[in-house]
């Protein structure tokens, strides 16, 4: 879902969808979009997204780990773009002290490890 998309939803479903508060967004934009201006300040090429898509683009990869390559088609910008652009912004936010990636495990977090063992045939080496 783009951003122009989520304009007109409740507080409460903008949050299940996107994974933060409509308010959070909004300042995780005003930080990027402050960044962004002080980056491009000499002049350089636009983006061909608009930064409420970027970051949403990013938050969907966060929250529900599709590919890029799959978020990259619903924008319609190029998937090395995607990747590139999200990875400034992680870093750009974890600067201003927004935390959108990692989350610390607690003492009460279980984690399930499958360990199963599945045979692969592999072909027989050949002696040159």
């Amino acid at each position: 879902m783009n951003y122009e998309a989520s304009t007109h939803l409740s507080d409460t479903k903008f949050k299940r969808l996107v994974g933060i508060e409509r308010r959070v967004f909004n300042e995780m934009l005003a930080c990027l979009e402050q960044a962004q201006a002080a980056v491009h300040q000499r002049g350089g090429r636009k983006l061909k997204i608009s930064m409420p898509n970027l970051l949403m683009a990013t938050l969907q990869y966060f929250k529900e780990y599709r590919t890029y390559e799959q978020i990259a088609a619903d924008f319609g910008i190029h998937e090395n773009t995607l990747i590139r652009k999200s990875h400034w912004i992680e870093d750009t936010l974890s600067k201003q002290g927004f935390a959108i990636a990692t989350q610390t495990p607690t003492k009460d977090d279980i984690a399930i490890v499958d360990v199963s063992e599945v045979r692969v045939n592999r072909p027989k080496k050949t002696k040159h």
